[in-house]
Protein backbone atom coordinates (compact mmCIF):
# COMPACT_ATOMS: atom_id res chain seq x y z
CA UNK A 1 0.00 0.00 0.00
CA UNK A 2 3.01 2.35 0.18
CA UNK A 3 2.64 3.02 -3.54
CA UNK A 4 -0.88 4.31 -2.85
CA UNK A 5 0.31 7.12 -0.56
CA UNK A 6 3.26 8.10 -2.73
CA UNK A 7 1.12 8.18 -5.87
CA UNK A 8 -1.49 10.32 -4.16
CA UNK A 9 1.07 12.74 -2.79
CA UNK A 10 2.72 13.07 -6.18
CA UNK A 11 -0.62 13.65 -7.89
CA UNK A 12 -1.47 16.30 -5.35
CA UNK A 13 1.81 18.18 -5.57
CA UNK A 14 1.62 18.07 -9.38
CA UNK A 15 -1.73 19.86 -9.39
CA UNK A 16 -1.12 23.32 -10.75
CA UNK A 17 -2.29 26.45 -9.01
CA UNK A 18 -3.30 29.62 -10.77
CA UNK A 19 -2.98 32.67 -8.59
CA UNK A 20 -5.96 34.92 -8.12
CA UNK A 21 -6.15 37.78 -5.62
CA UNK A 22 -6.93 36.49 -2.16
CA UNK A 23 -9.60 38.13 -0.06
CA UNK A 24 -9.66 38.79 3.63
CA UNK A 25 -12.13 36.89 5.76
CA UNK A 26 -14.04 40.04 6.56
CA UNK A 27 -14.90 42.79 4.15
CA UNK A 28 -16.05 45.53 6.50
CA UNK A 29 -15.50 45.03 10.19
CA UNK A 30 -18.71 44.44 12.11
CA UNK A 31 -20.84 43.51 9.12
CA UNK A 32 -22.08 39.95 9.60
CA UNK A 33 -22.75 39.41 5.91
CA UNK A 34 -19.16 40.13 4.91
CA UNK A 35 -17.43 37.66 7.21
CA UNK A 36 -16.66 34.58 5.13
CA UNK A 37 -16.33 31.05 6.51
CA UNK A 38 -12.84 30.49 5.14
CA UNK A 39 -10.55 33.02 3.52
CA UNK A 40 -10.28 33.01 -0.25
CA UNK A 41 -7.01 31.44 -1.36
CA UNK A 42 -5.26 30.70 -4.65
CA UNK A 43 -7.44 29.23 -7.39
CA UNK A 44 -6.79 25.77 -8.84
CA UNK A 45 -7.48 25.39 -12.56
CA UNK A 46 -10.29 22.89 -13.24
CA UNK A 47 -11.65 21.20 -16.33
CA UNK A 48 -14.80 19.14 -16.73
CA UNK A 49 -14.50 15.42 -15.92
CA UNK A 50 -16.26 12.67 -17.89
CA UNK A 51 -16.65 8.95 -17.14
CA UNK A 52 -18.96 5.97 -17.61
CA UNK A 53 -18.96 3.75 -14.50
CA UNK A 54 -18.75 5.76 -11.29
CA UNK A 55 -17.51 9.05 -9.89
CA UNK A 56 -16.49 10.77 -6.68
CA UNK A 57 -16.12 14.51 -6.13
CA UNK A 58 -14.49 15.82 -2.97
CA UNK A 59 -12.73 18.91 -1.66
CA UNK A 60 -9.19 17.53 -1.85
CA UNK A 61 -7.58 15.27 -4.49
CA UNK A 62 -6.21 12.93 -1.83
CA UNK A 63 -9.74 12.41 -0.53
CA UNK A 64 -11.14 11.92 -4.04
CA UNK A 65 -8.42 9.36 -4.76
CA UNK A 66 -9.32 7.43 -1.60
CA UNK A 67 -12.95 7.32 -2.70
CA UNK A 68 -11.93 6.19 -6.17
CA UNK A 69 -9.84 3.35 -4.72
CA UNK A 70 -12.85 2.17 -2.70
CA UNK A 71 -15.18 2.33 -5.71
CA UNK A 72 -12.69 0.32 -7.77
CA UNK A 73 -12.58 -2.28 -5.00
CA UNK A 74 -16.34 -2.82 -5.33
CA UNK A 75 -17.46 -0.34 -2.71
CA UNK A 76 -20.78 1.47 -2.67
CA UNK A 77 -21.32 5.21 -2.75
CA UNK A 78 -21.58 5.18 1.06
CA UNK A 79 -18.38 3.15 1.35
CA UNK A 80 -16.57 5.71 -0.78
CA UNK A 81 -17.98 8.63 1.21
CA UNK A 82 -16.72 7.11 4.47
CA UNK A 83 -13.23 6.71 3.03
CA UNK A 84 -13.35 10.26 1.68
CA UNK A 85 -14.48 11.76 4.99
CA UNK A 86 -11.75 10.03 6.96
CA UNK A 87 -9.12 11.43 4.61
CA UNK A 88 -10.69 14.89 4.78
CA UNK A 89 -10.35 14.76 8.58
CA UNK A 90 -6.62 14.52 7.95
CA UNK A 91 -5.98 16.74 4.91
CA UNK A 92 -8.74 19.37 5.24
CA UNK A 93 -8.90 19.77 9.04
CA UNK A 94 -10.10 23.35 8.82
CA UNK A 95 -13.43 22.32 7.31
CA UNK A 96 -14.69 18.96 8.55
CA UNK A 97 -13.78 15.79 10.38
CA UNK A 98 -14.71 13.16 12.93
CA UNK A 99 -15.03 15.90 15.55
CA UNK A 100 -17.96 17.46 13.69
CA UNK A 101 -21.31 16.68 12.07
CA UNK A 102 -22.79 15.93 8.65
CA UNK A 103 -25.94 15.57 6.56
CA UNK A 104 -26.09 12.72 4.03
CA UNK A 105 -28.71 12.42 1.30
CA UNK A 106 -28.76 8.92 -0.27
CA UNK A 107 -30.51 7.37 -3.27
CA UNK A 108 -30.55 3.56 -3.58
CA UNK A 109 -32.42 3.32 -6.88
CA UNK A 110 -35.81 3.38 -5.16
CA UNK A 111 -35.97 6.08 -2.51
CA UNK A 112 -34.12 9.09 -1.19
CA UNK A 113 -33.37 9.15 2.52
CA UNK A 114 -31.83 11.85 4.69
CA UNK A 115 -29.40 10.72 7.40
CA UNK A 116 -28.87 13.37 10.07
CA UNK A 117 -25.49 13.45 11.83
CA UNK A 118 -25.83 17.02 13.06
CA UNK A 119 -24.25 17.82 16.43
CA UNK A 120 -26.44 18.20 19.52
CA UNK A 121 -26.24 20.59 22.45
CA UNK A 122 -25.08 19.10 25.78
CA UNK A 123 -27.78 18.34 28.36
CA UNK A 124 -26.38 20.90 30.80
CA UNK A 125 -26.65 24.00 28.59
CA UNK A 126 -29.50 26.50 28.51
CA UNK A 127 -30.63 29.34 26.26
CA UNK A 128 -28.26 31.84 27.92
CA UNK A 129 -25.16 29.90 26.82
CA UNK A 130 -23.81 32.83 24.82
CA UNK A 131 -25.09 35.68 27.01
CA UNK A 132 -22.49 37.52 29.09
CA UNK A 133 -22.92 38.74 32.66
CA UNK A 134 -23.94 42.19 31.38
CA UNK A 135 -26.84 40.62 29.46
CA UNK A 136 -25.28 41.17 26.03
CA UNK A 137 -24.44 38.37 23.58
CA UNK A 138 -20.82 37.31 23.23
CA UNK A 139 -18.78 38.33 20.21
CA UNK A 140 -18.40 35.46 17.74
CA UNK A 141 -14.83 34.41 18.54
CA UNK A 142 -15.40 34.90 22.26
CA UNK A 143 -17.88 32.04 21.94
CA UNK A 144 -15.98 29.93 19.42
CA UNK A 145 -12.50 29.48 20.86
CA UNK A 146 -12.49 26.97 23.71
CA UNK A 147 -15.04 24.45 24.91
CA UNK A 148 -18.23 26.50 25.20
CA UNK A 149 -19.47 25.97 21.63
CA UNK A 150 -18.52 22.29 21.26
CA UNK A 151 -21.51 20.09 20.44
CA UNK A 152 -21.70 16.30 20.53
CA UNK A 153 -20.10 15.20 17.23
CA UNK A 154 -22.35 13.22 14.90
CA UNK A 155 -20.46 12.35 11.71
CA UNK A 156 -19.09 8.96 12.75
CA UNK A 157 -22.38 7.71 14.25
CA UNK A 158 -24.24 8.79 11.10
CA UNK A 159 -21.74 7.13 8.76
CA UNK A 160 -21.99 3.93 10.78
CA UNK A 161 -25.77 4.04 10.33
CA UNK A 162 -25.33 4.63 6.58
CA UNK A 163 -22.87 1.76 6.25
CA UNK A 164 -25.19 -0.66 8.02
CA UNK A 165 -27.88 0.13 5.46
CA UNK A 166 -25.91 0.70 2.25
CA UNK A 167 -22.33 -0.50 2.69
CA UNK A 168 -20.78 -3.30 0.62
CA UNK A 169 -17.18 -3.46 1.81
CA UNK A 170 -16.20 -4.21 5.42
CA UNK A 171 -16.26 -1.15 7.70
CA UNK A 172 -12.58 -1.48 8.63
CA UNK A 173 -11.50 -1.52 4.96
CA UNK A 174 -12.82 2.00 4.49
CA UNK A 175 -10.34 3.48 6.97
CA UNK A 176 -7.21 2.11 5.30
CA UNK A 177 -6.45 5.07 2.98
CA UNK A 178 -6.72 7.64 5.78
CA UNK A 179 -4.69 5.55 8.23
CA UNK A 180 -1.93 5.05 5.68
CA UNK A 181 -1.79 8.74 4.79
CA UNK A 182 -1.78 9.72 8.46
CA UNK A 183 1.14 7.42 9.23
CA UNK A 184 3.20 7.98 6.07
CA UNK A 185 2.43 11.69 5.82
CA UNK A 186 0.61 13.94 3.37
CA UNK A 187 1.93 17.12 1.74
CA UNK A 188 0.68 20.38 3.21
CA UNK A 189 -1.45 22.00 0.51
CA UNK A 190 -1.27 25.66 -0.49
CA UNK A 191 -4.76 26.28 0.89
CA UNK A 192 -4.07 24.64 4.25
CA UNK A 193 -0.82 26.59 4.55
CA UNK A 194 -2.48 29.92 3.82
CA UNK A 195 -5.34 29.29 6.25
CA UNK A 196 -2.94 28.21 9.00
CA UNK A 197 -0.89 31.33 8.46
CA UNK A 198 -3.95 33.59 8.64
CA UNK A 199 -5.57 32.02 11.73
CA UNK A 200 -4.97 33.92 14.96
CA UNK A 201 -6.36 31.38 17.48
CA UNK A 202 -5.12 27.88 16.57
CA UNK A 203 -1.62 28.49 17.94
CA UNK A 204 -3.13 28.99 21.41
CA UNK A 205 -3.87 25.25 21.65
CA UNK A 206 -0.69 23.36 22.55
CA UNK A 207 -1.56 20.18 20.62
CA UNK A 208 -2.60 22.09 17.50
CA UNK A 209 0.45 24.35 17.69
CA UNK A 210 2.83 21.39 17.95
CA UNK A 211 1.20 19.67 14.98
CA UNK A 212 0.47 22.49 12.52
CA UNK A 213 3.27 24.98 13.26
CA UNK A 214 7.04 25.19 13.48
CA UNK A 215 8.77 26.33 16.70
CA UNK A 216 8.88 29.92 15.41
CA UNK A 217 5.08 29.96 15.03
CA UNK A 218 5.07 29.75 11.24
CA UNK A 219 2.97 27.01 9.60
CA UNK A 220 4.77 24.15 7.91
CA UNK A 221 5.76 25.01 4.35
CA UNK A 222 3.72 23.92 1.35
CA UNK A 223 4.69 20.37 0.41
CA UNK A 224 5.96 19.43 3.89
CA UNK A 225 4.97 15.85 4.77
CA UNK A 226 2.72 16.10 7.79
CA UNK A 227 2.23 12.91 9.83
CA UNK A 228 -0.62 12.46 12.29
CA UNK A 229 0.11 9.29 14.23
CA UNK A 230 -2.40 10.23 16.94
CA UNK A 231 -5.25 10.40 14.42
CA UNK A 232 -4.13 7.12 12.83
CA UNK A 233 -4.50 5.41 16.23
CA UNK A 234 -8.02 6.82 16.65
CA UNK A 235 -9.02 5.70 13.16
CA UNK A 236 -7.66 2.21 13.84
CA UNK A 237 -9.79 2.05 16.97
CA UNK A 238 -12.94 3.20 15.16
CA UNK A 239 -12.23 0.77 12.30
CA UNK A 240 -11.92 -2.14 14.73
CA UNK A 241 -14.56 -1.23 17.33
CA UNK A 242 -17.08 0.91 15.45
CA UNK A 243 -18.36 4.30 16.57
CA UNK A 244 -18.31 3.34 20.25
CA UNK A 245 -14.53 3.84 20.17
CA UNK A 246 -15.17 7.57 19.71
CA UNK A 247 -18.26 7.96 21.89
CA UNK A 248 -17.21 5.88 24.90
CA UNK A 249 -13.98 5.24 26.77
CA UNK A 250 -10.68 7.07 26.72
CA UNK A 251 -11.13 9.01 23.46
CA UNK A 252 -14.53 10.36 24.55
CA UNK A 253 -13.06 11.18 27.96
CA UNK A 254 -10.24 13.13 26.32
CA UNK A 255 -12.79 15.14 24.32
CA UNK A 256 -14.86 15.88 27.43
CA UNK A 257 -11.79 16.82 29.46
CA UNK A 258 -10.56 19.21 26.79
CA UNK A 259 -13.98 20.91 26.67
CA UNK A 260 -14.31 21.18 30.46
CA UNK A 261 -10.76 22.22 31.20
CA UNK A 262 -10.33 25.11 28.80
CA UNK A 263 -8.88 27.86 31.03
CA UNK A 264 -10.87 30.77 29.60
CA UNK A 265 -13.96 29.39 27.92
CA UNK A 266 -14.98 25.93 29.25
CA UNK A 267 -17.97 24.00 27.96
CA UNK A 268 -20.46 21.54 29.43
CA UNK A 269 -20.13 18.43 27.27
CA UNK A 270 -20.33 15.20 29.30
CA UNK A 271 -19.57 11.51 28.83
CA UNK A 272 -23.32 10.88 29.05
CA UNK A 273 -23.88 13.31 26.15
CA UNK A 274 -21.32 11.47 24.05
CA UNK A 275 -22.68 8.00 24.77
CA UNK A 276 -26.30 9.06 24.19
CA UNK A 277 -25.79 10.57 20.72
CA UNK A 278 -27.99 9.07 18.01
CA UNK A 279 -27.99 9.78 14.29
CA UNK A 280 -31.46 10.17 12.77
CA UNK A 281 -33.10 8.98 9.57
CA UNK A 282 -35.42 11.69 8.22
CA UNK A 283 -37.65 12.07 5.17
CA UNK A 284 -35.94 13.98 2.39
CA UNK A 285 -37.58 17.26 1.41
CA UNK A 286 -38.49 16.83 -2.28
CA UNK A 287 -40.34 19.22 -4.55
CA UNK A 288 -41.19 19.42 -8.25
CA UNK A 289 -39.48 22.09 -10.31
CA UNK A 290 -40.32 22.88 -13.93
CA UNK A 291 -38.44 25.94 -15.25
CA UNK A 292 -40.89 28.23 -17.04
CA UNK A 293 -38.42 29.73 -19.51
CA UNK A 294 -39.49 29.48 -23.15
CA UNK A 295 -36.91 26.81 -24.03
CA UNK A 296 -37.43 24.58 -21.01
CA UNK A 297 -39.41 21.36 -21.38
CA UNK A 298 -38.11 19.25 -18.49
CA UNK A 299 -39.69 18.73 -15.11
CA UNK A 300 -37.40 17.86 -12.23
CA UNK A 301 -37.71 16.59 -8.70
CA UNK A 302 -35.25 18.34 -6.39
CA UNK A 303 -34.52 16.53 -3.13
CA UNK A 304 -32.74 18.28 -0.30
CA UNK A 305 -32.21 17.98 3.42
CA UNK A 306 -35.07 18.91 5.76
CA UNK A 307 -34.73 20.88 9.01
CA UNK A 308 -32.58 21.24 11.02
CA UNK A 309 -31.09 22.23 7.66
CA UNK A 310 -32.50 25.42 6.22
CA UNK A 311 -30.84 24.82 2.85
CA UNK A 312 -33.48 22.90 0.90
CA UNK A 313 -36.33 25.18 1.96
CA UNK A 314 -34.43 28.36 1.09
CA UNK A 315 -33.22 27.00 -2.27
CA UNK A 316 -36.69 25.77 -3.20
CA UNK A 317 -38.11 29.16 -2.27
CA UNK A 318 -35.56 31.06 -4.35
CA UNK A 319 -36.09 28.86 -7.43
CA UNK A 320 -39.86 28.87 -7.03
CA UNK A 321 -40.11 32.63 -6.57
CA UNK A 322 -37.88 33.28 -9.58
CA UNK A 323 -40.10 31.01 -11.66
CA UNK A 324 -42.97 33.44 -11.02
CA UNK A 325 -41.04 36.56 -12.06
CA UNK A 326 -39.63 37.84 -15.38
CA UNK A 327 -36.27 36.36 -14.27
CA UNK A 328 -37.35 33.09 -15.90
CA UNK A 329 -36.70 34.58 -19.36
CA UNK A 330 -33.41 36.32 -18.46
CA UNK A 331 -29.79 35.21 -18.38
CA UNK A 332 -27.08 35.65 -15.81
CA UNK A 333 -25.42 38.44 -17.78
CA UNK A 334 -28.45 40.70 -17.29
CA UNK A 335 -28.34 42.77 -14.07
CA UNK A 336 -32.14 42.57 -13.94
CA UNK A 337 -31.87 38.80 -13.37
CA UNK A 338 -29.57 39.50 -10.41
CA UNK A 339 -32.08 42.00 -9.05
CA UNK A 340 -34.82 39.37 -9.04
CA UNK A 341 -32.48 36.74 -7.61
CA UNK A 342 -31.34 38.82 -4.67
CA UNK A 343 -34.88 39.94 -3.86
CA UNK A 344 -36.08 36.33 -3.89
CA UNK A 345 -33.15 35.46 -1.64
CA UNK A 346 -33.99 38.15 0.88
CA UNK A 347 -37.55 36.84 1.11
CA UNK A 348 -36.29 33.28 1.60
CA UNK A 349 -33.85 34.32 4.31
CA UNK A 350 -36.57 36.26 6.12
CA UNK A 351 -38.65 33.06 6.35
CA UNK A 352 -35.56 31.10 7.37
CA UNK A 353 -34.89 33.47 10.26
CA UNK A 354 -38.38 33.07 11.68
CA UNK A 355 -39.41 29.49 11.07
CA UNK A 356 -36.55 27.03 10.61
CA UNK A 357 -35.02 25.11 13.52
CA UNK A 358 -34.68 21.56 14.85
CA UNK A 359 -38.05 19.90 14.09
CA UNK A 360 -37.86 17.89 17.32
CA UNK A 361 -38.21 21.19 19.18
CA UNK A 362 -40.03 23.51 16.76
CA UNK A 363 -43.17 22.69 14.80
CA UNK A 364 -43.30 23.51 11.09
CA UNK A 365 -45.76 26.27 10.13
CA UNK A 366 -49.17 25.10 8.88
CA UNK A 367 -48.35 21.57 9.94
CA UNK A 368 -45.50 20.89 7.51
CA UNK A 369 -42.41 22.39 5.91
CA UNK A 370 -44.05 22.04 2.49
CA UNK A 371 -46.18 25.05 3.45
CA UNK A 372 -43.12 27.25 2.93
CA UNK A 373 -42.51 25.93 -0.60
CA UNK A 374 -46.05 25.45 -1.93
CA UNK A 375 -46.61 27.01 -5.38
CA UNK A 376 -49.42 29.24 -4.07
CA UNK A 377 -47.29 30.62 -1.24
CA UNK A 378 -44.28 31.24 -3.48
CA UNK A 379 -46.44 33.00 -6.06
CA UNK A 380 -47.64 35.33 -3.30
CA UNK A 381 -44.06 36.02 -2.28
CA UNK A 382 -43.02 36.67 -5.89
CA UNK A 383 -45.64 39.42 -6.19
CA UNK A 384 -43.77 41.39 -3.51
CA UNK A 385 -40.84 41.93 -5.88
CA UNK A 386 -40.95 45.13 -7.91
CA UNK A 387 -38.52 47.01 -10.13
CA UNK A 388 -36.76 48.52 -7.10
CA UNK A 389 -35.19 46.83 -4.08
CA UNK A 390 -37.54 46.20 -1.16
CA UNK A 391 -36.66 48.35 1.84
CA UNK A 392 -37.29 45.42 4.18
CA UNK A 393 -37.90 41.77 3.32
CA UNK A 394 -40.42 40.53 5.85
CA UNK A 395 -41.16 36.87 6.65
CA UNK A 396 -44.35 35.54 5.13
CA UNK A 397 -47.32 33.88 6.81
CA UNK A 398 -47.98 30.49 5.16
CA UNK A 399 -50.89 29.76 7.52
CA UNK A 400 -53.86 31.63 8.90
CA UNK A 401 -52.33 31.35 12.38
CA UNK A 402 -49.22 33.47 12.81
CA UNK A 403 -46.22 32.00 14.63
CA UNK A 404 -45.18 33.12 18.09
CA UNK A 405 -41.52 32.96 17.11
CA UNK A 406 -39.47 36.06 16.49
CA UNK A 407 -36.98 36.24 13.60
CA UNK A 408 -33.44 35.34 14.56
CA UNK A 409 -30.97 38.22 14.26
CA UNK A 410 -28.25 37.78 11.67
CA UNK A 411 -25.02 36.29 12.95
CA UNK A 412 -21.93 34.63 11.54
CA UNK A 413 -22.16 31.13 10.02
CA UNK A 414 -19.13 29.25 8.83
CA UNK A 415 -17.36 26.48 6.93
CA UNK A 416 -17.91 22.90 5.68
CA UNK A 417 -16.90 20.38 3.02
CA UNK A 418 -18.98 18.64 0.36
CA UNK A 419 -18.83 15.13 -1.16
CA UNK A 420 -20.81 13.75 -4.13
CA UNK A 421 -20.58 10.10 -5.20
CA UNK A 422 -22.25 7.83 -7.77
CA UNK A 423 -21.30 4.15 -7.66
CA UNK A 424 -21.31 1.32 -10.23
CA UNK A 425 -24.89 0.32 -9.30
CA UNK A 426 -26.29 3.83 -9.75
CA UNK A 427 -26.56 4.55 -6.04
CA UNK A 428 -25.89 8.22 -5.42
CA UNK A 429 -25.28 10.47 -2.46
CA UNK A 430 -24.65 14.07 -1.57
CA UNK A 431 -23.03 14.67 1.81
CA UNK A 432 -22.02 17.91 3.45
CA UNK A 433 -19.97 17.83 6.66
CA UNK A 434 -18.61 20.49 8.97
CA UNK A 435 -16.81 21.55 12.13
CA UNK A 436 -18.34 25.05 11.60
CA UNK A 437 -15.67 27.77 11.81
CA UNK A 438 -12.32 27.29 10.10
CA UNK A 439 -10.45 24.94 12.48
CA UNK A 440 -13.57 24.70 14.64
CA UNK A 441 -13.14 25.44 18.34
CA UNK A 442 -9.32 25.47 17.90
CA UNK A 443 -9.09 22.49 20.25
CA UNK A 444 -7.19 19.39 19.10
CA UNK A 445 -7.72 15.99 20.74
CA UNK A 446 -5.89 12.85 19.63
CA UNK A 447 -5.07 14.43 16.27
CA UNK A 448 -8.50 15.79 15.31
CA UNK A 449 -10.20 19.14 15.86
CA UNK A 450 -13.39 19.72 17.82
CA UNK A 451 -16.37 21.56 16.36
CA UNK A 452 -17.89 24.86 17.45
CA UNK A 453 -21.33 24.07 15.99
CA UNK A 454 -23.29 25.48 18.92
CA UNK A 455 -22.56 28.95 17.56
CA UNK A 456 -25.05 28.09 14.79
CA UNK A 457 -27.74 28.60 17.43
CA UNK A 458 -29.05 32.10 18.01
CA UNK A 459 -26.87 33.83 20.61
CA UNK A 460 -29.95 35.72 21.79
CA UNK A 461 -32.84 33.46 22.91
CA UNK A 462 -35.60 36.08 22.61
CA UNK A 463 -36.35 39.40 20.99
CA UNK A 464 -36.62 42.65 22.93
CA UNK A 465 -40.24 41.83 23.81
CA UNK A 466 -39.41 38.41 25.20
CA UNK A 467 -40.75 36.44 22.21
CA UNK A 468 -38.71 33.24 21.73
CA UNK A 469 -36.46 32.61 18.73
CA UNK A 470 -37.00 29.19 17.16
CA UNK A 471 -33.26 28.49 16.79
CA UNK A 472 -32.34 29.32 20.40
CA UNK A 473 -30.09 27.06 22.46
CA UNK A 474 -31.82 24.15 24.20
CA UNK A 475 -30.42 20.91 25.70
CA UNK A 476 -30.21 18.06 23.19
CA UNK A 477 -31.21 20.32 20.29
CA UNK A 478 -29.54 20.38 16.88
CA UNK A 479 -28.55 23.86 15.66
CA UNK A 480 -30.00 25.13 12.41
CA UNK A 481 -27.69 24.60 9.45
CA UNK A 482 -27.27 25.91 5.91
CA UNK A 483 -25.74 22.68 4.61
CA UNK A 484 -27.53 21.79 1.38
CA UNK A 485 -26.67 18.36 -0.01
CA UNK A 486 -28.92 17.98 -3.06
CA UNK A 487 -30.02 15.24 -5.46
CA UNK A 488 -32.02 16.04 -8.60
CA UNK A 489 -34.11 13.58 -10.66
CA UNK A 490 -35.89 13.71 -14.01
CA UNK A 491 -39.63 13.60 -13.34
CA UNK A 492 -40.38 11.82 -16.60
CA UNK A 493 -37.85 8.98 -16.31
CA UNK A 494 -37.12 8.95 -12.57
CA UNK A 495 -33.40 8.88 -13.34
CA UNK A 496 -30.77 10.75 -11.38
CA UNK A 497 -29.81 14.07 -12.95
CA UNK A 498 -27.40 15.66 -10.46
CA UNK A 499 -25.68 15.33 -7.10
CA UNK A 500 -24.19 18.49 -5.67
CA UNK A 501 -23.55 20.85 -2.79
CA UNK A 502 -21.01 23.25 -1.33
CA UNK A 503 -19.33 24.59 1.79
CA UNK A 504 -19.65 28.26 2.66
CA UNK A 505 -21.75 29.00 5.76
CA UNK A 506 -25.02 30.74 4.96
CA UNK A 507 -23.74 31.31 1.42
CA UNK A 508 -23.97 27.54 0.84
CA UNK A 509 -27.57 28.19 -0.09
CA UNK A 510 -26.55 30.57 -2.88
CA UNK A 511 -23.68 28.45 -4.17
CA UNK A 512 -25.98 25.44 -4.46
CA UNK A 513 -28.84 27.48 -5.92
CA UNK A 514 -26.45 28.84 -8.57
CA UNK A 515 -25.45 25.28 -9.50
CA UNK A 516 -29.08 24.18 -9.81
CA UNK A 517 -30.34 27.23 -11.67
CA UNK A 518 -27.47 27.26 -14.16
CA UNK A 519 -27.72 23.55 -14.97
CA UNK A 520 -31.52 23.15 -14.94
CA UNK A 521 -32.56 26.53 -16.38
CA UNK A 522 -29.68 27.43 -18.66
CA UNK A 523 -28.41 23.98 -19.62
CA UNK A 524 -24.84 24.50 -18.44
CA UNK A 525 -22.56 21.64 -17.43
CA UNK A 526 -21.67 21.41 -13.73
CA UNK A 527 -18.19 22.81 -14.36
CA UNK A 528 -19.58 25.73 -16.37
CA UNK A 529 -22.10 26.46 -13.62
CA UNK A 530 -19.48 26.29 -10.87
CA UNK A 531 -17.15 28.59 -12.80
CA UNK A 532 -19.75 31.37 -12.94
CA UNK A 533 -19.09 34.26 -10.55
CA UNK A 534 -20.58 33.84 -7.08
CA UNK A 535 -23.33 36.07 -5.74
CA UNK A 536 -26.11 36.19 -3.17
CA UNK A 537 -27.96 38.13 -0.51
CA UNK A 538 -29.00 37.30 3.02
CA UNK A 539 -31.28 40.10 4.14
CA UNK A 540 -29.11 43.14 3.48
CA UNK A 541 -26.58 44.00 0.75
CA UNK A 542 -26.23 42.24 -2.58
CA UNK A 543 -22.96 40.31 -2.38
CA UNK A 544 -20.86 39.83 -5.54
CA UNK A 545 -17.61 37.95 -5.98
CA UNK A 546 -14.86 40.52 -6.27
CA UNK A 547 -13.29 41.27 -9.66
CA UNK A 548 -15.89 39.14 -11.48
CA UNK A 549 -18.51 41.79 -12.39
CA UNK A 550 -18.15 44.89 -14.54
CA UNK A 551 -18.62 48.39 -13.10
CA UNK A 552 -21.63 48.78 -15.39
CA UNK A 553 -23.25 45.63 -13.93
CA UNK A 554 -22.71 46.87 -10.37
CA UNK A 555 -24.04 50.33 -11.20
CA UNK A 556 -27.17 48.83 -12.77
CA UNK A 557 -27.93 47.09 -9.47
CA UNK A 558 -27.27 50.23 -7.46
CA UNK A 559 -29.67 52.13 -9.70
CA UNK A 560 -32.40 49.74 -8.46
CA UNK A 561 -31.62 50.56 -4.84
CA UNK A 562 -29.20 47.74 -4.02
CA UNK A 563 -26.28 48.25 -1.70
CA UNK A 564 -23.58 46.18 -3.42
CA UNK A 565 -20.57 44.68 -1.67
CA UNK A 566 -17.82 42.94 -3.61
CA UNK A 567 -15.68 40.41 -1.72
CA UNK A 568 -14.01 37.02 -1.92
CA UNK A 569 -16.79 34.42 -1.94
CA UNK A 570 -14.92 31.16 -1.43
CA UNK A 571 -17.35 28.44 -2.47
CA UNK A 572 -16.31 24.81 -2.82
CA UNK A 573 -19.00 23.28 -5.03
CA UNK A 574 -18.67 19.63 -6.01
CA UNK A 575 -21.13 18.11 -8.51
CA UNK A 576 -21.75 15.02 -10.63
CA UNK A 577 -24.31 14.99 -13.45
CA UNK A 578 -25.77 12.05 -15.38
CA UNK A 579 -25.35 12.42 -19.14
CA UNK A 580 -26.20 10.17 -22.05
CA UNK A 581 -22.92 8.22 -22.07
CA UNK A 582 -22.20 8.22 -18.33
CA UNK A 583 -21.34 11.08 -15.99
CA UNK A 584 -19.76 14.50 -16.09
CA UNK A 585 -18.50 16.31 -13.03
CA UNK A 586 -17.30 19.66 -11.82
CA UNK A 587 -15.11 20.88 -8.96
CA UNK A 588 -14.76 24.43 -7.70
CA UNK A 589 -11.61 26.24 -8.85
CA UNK A 590 -11.78 28.37 -5.69
CA UNK A 591 -10.61 25.39 -3.59
CA UNK A 592 -8.61 22.21 -4.14
CA UNK A 593 -11.31 19.68 -5.01
CA UNK A 594 -11.24 17.07 -7.76
CA UNK A 595 -13.69 14.79 -9.55
CA UNK A 596 -12.34 11.29 -10.17
CA UNK A 597 -13.79 8.06 -11.49
CA UNK A 598 -13.97 5.70 -14.44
Amino acid sequence: MKFFCLALAAAFLAAGCTHVPSASRSGVSGNVELRQPEAATDSVAQSAWHGRKFAVAAANPLASAAGLEILRAGGSAVDAAIGVQMVLTLVEPQSSGIGGGAFLLHYDGNEVVALDGRETAPAAVNETLFIKADGKPMAFHEAVVGGRAVGVPGTVRMLEMAHAAYGRLPWERLFEPAIELAEAGFPVSPRLHQLLKADTHLREDSQAAAYFYQPDGEPHAVGTLLRNVALAKVLRRIAAEGSRALYEGEIAQAVVDRVHNHPANPGQLSMADMAAYKAKRRSALCTNYAPKGAQQIHSYRICGFPPPSSGAIAIDQILGILNDTPARDLRFENPLWMHYYTEASRLAFADRARYVADPDFVAAPAGGWQSLISPKYLAERARLIGPQRMKVAEPGIPTAENTSYSPMPEQVEHGTSHISVVDAWGNALAMTSSIEDAFGARQMVHGFLLNNELTDFSFTPTDSSGNPIANRVEPGKRPRSSMSPTLVFDNDTGELVLSGGSPGGAMIIHYTAKLLYATLNWGLTPQQAINLPNFGALTGPTLLEEQRFTPEFVEALRSRGHQVKELGLSSGVQAIMKVQDGYTGGADPRREGRVMGE
